[in-house]
């Protein structure tokens, strides 16, 4: 592929990764050659911290799969009189601007998964067999999967509507070698198994917490819990509910992470990750600074708007407060008109310019797996074969949101598949989930006209939910 040759001899010669002295404050300090960077422990993290600061790039969870064009894809944010995204939120795939921004996430996400596959290649990680140099593979490993999966569901079409579909290259070694187009099938067993492999190198992880400054902070890590939370989210995907009920339960379960109590909510995910819920999230400080300028501000031809019908969207199947209406969204007056804002994401302390006074104990950054989720896997990996418990799960998310819950109301609710996808769709708002969720069911995208002020319907296609492999990839190809 383009970036596999390029990348791999630029790797080769002089791997440019990041150091640190805090994973925290994370700082490059130059060139380092591999044979000296991945022998000794604190070599292998530096590279490893390196890896997860490459996944805070603009193209990728920086901005673009979080709150940006992933968003505009599934119809909640707009950006009227900017034509490259009115271009993108028409799924027009071969407008040249719409072209750029899927080869530049192409590109950086096979570049990060080629530094992440010299972090495997390296003789100890390779071999690892003993602490740290296992958690050291299981990261590894974990952070390979999620990259590729990401890449299958934008690139690919959903496996349970055409399992004999073309996927992506996956690429598993460290070489000049391109790795070769493979089924959607055979990706998916590529990530099983590195996720397996992954969870049985990471089994031990909470042993070993605090032991040193690596494994301190697991949530921005690849941790073993979002690990089996990947595993819950891969396998619902495939249409295996039996086995994503069973990750989604381990971590529910076993992870030290829960739902909030509703007064919790404001400002939870307002750019940090959520104390109790994140399970999986990247450190980015610097984050605010593209949340501002997209979503805070109301700026001609750059700012994202959210739909024009969100707020009566929270009011829909609802008896209660919900909690994250005031706490994901606010009004701005522009010359006397109220004006909506998805302040979701903005960190407060930063927007008052008191970013000294936020608590030591919130990790600045983008959430990338949160706990709500797993619940929602739960109620509707159980839906058919056991409502009740189903509903139980549901419920749980509901009454942490402030809402009643459906036994409870006035009038009695059954859990559906469709109130399911509405939760989902309320808690991910700006998230970049909810498209994935439409794609993984092959359902309607439902959507805002921003010139006409009304609903619109996008069916169901390929050329909707499947991004078409860049140009060049097939250019460049050894």
């Amino acid at each position: 592929m383009k970036t596999f040759k390029h990348i791999c001899i630029v790797l080769a010669c002089g791997f440019a990764l990041a150091a640190c002295d805090d994973f925290l404050d994370i700082t490059p300090e130059g060139q380092i050659k591999g044979d000296e960077l991945f022998f000794t422990p604190e070599g292998v993290e530096d590279a490893l911290s390196g890896a997860y600061s490459q996944m805070r790039n603009s193209a990728l969870y920086g901005q673009e799969l979080s709150f940006s064009n992933i968003e505009i894809l599934a119809q909640n944010l707009s950006c009227k009189g900017n034509i490259p995204l009115t271009a993108l939120s028409n799924y027009e795939y071969d407008n040249t601007n719409v072209k750029g921004m899927f080869e530049a996430l192409w590109t950086a996400m096979y570049k990060n998964i080629s530094n992440v596959n010299a972090i495997l290649a390296a003789g100890p990680v390779a071999s690892a067999k003993e602490y740290p140099y296992t958690i050291y593979k299981g990261e590894a490993l974990g952070l390979r999967a999620f990259m590729h999966f990401d890449l299958m569901r934008l690139f690919a079409e959903q496996i349970t509507q055409n399992p004999e579909a073309e996927g992506i290259p996956y690429a598993t070694d460290f070489s000049l070698k391109t790795p070769e187009f493979e089924s959607i099938a055979k990706n998916y067993e590529h990530v099983l198994a590195d996720l397996k492999e992954a969870e049985r190198l990471l089994a031990n992880e909470t042993q070993h917490v605090n032991d040193r400054l690596f494994m301190t902070d697991r949530q921005i890590h690849c941790n073993l819990f979002a690990v089996q939370a990947l595993l819950a989210r891969v396998y619902l995907t495939m249409g295996d509910k039996e086995n994503a009920a069973f990750y989604a339960k381990k971590v529910i379960g076993e992870s030290p992470y829960m739902l909030n109590v509703k007064t919790a909510i404001n400002g939870d995910v307002a750019g940090v990750l959520s104390r109790n819920e994140t399970i999986f999230g990247i450190y980015f400080a610097e984050f605010y600074s593209n949340v501002y300028d997209k979503l805070q501000i109301n700026k001609s031809f750059s700012s994202l708007n959210p739909r024009g019908d969100v707020e009566s969207i929270y009011e829909q199947q609802a008896e209660g407060l919900d909690y994250r209406t005031a706490a994901y969204f606010t009004s701005i007056d522009l010359g006397g008109t109220p004006t909506l804002r998805l302040s979701k994401l903005t960190d407060p302390y930063e927007l008052q310019n008191i970013g000294s006074s936020r608590p030591k104990e919130l990790i600045q950054g983008v959430n990338l797996i949160r706990m709500p989720e797993m619940y929602y896997i739960m109620a509707e990996a159980l839906l058919e074969t056991n409502p009740d418990s189903a509903t139980w799960y549901f419920d749980q998310v509901l009454e942490s949101r402030g809402l009643t819950p459906l036994a409870q109301r006035t009038i009695p609710q059954t859990l559906t598949q469709e109130l399911i996808n509405l939760e989902r769709f309320k808690e991910y708002f700006g998230e970049g989930q909810t498209f994935f969720n439409l794609k993984r069911q092959n359902l309607p995208i439902n959507g805002w006209d921003v010139a006409t002020g009304t609903e619109k319907n996008i069916p169901a296609a390929t050329k909707v939910y499947v991004i078409p492999i860049p140009d060049s990839e097939y250019e460049n190809r050894l």
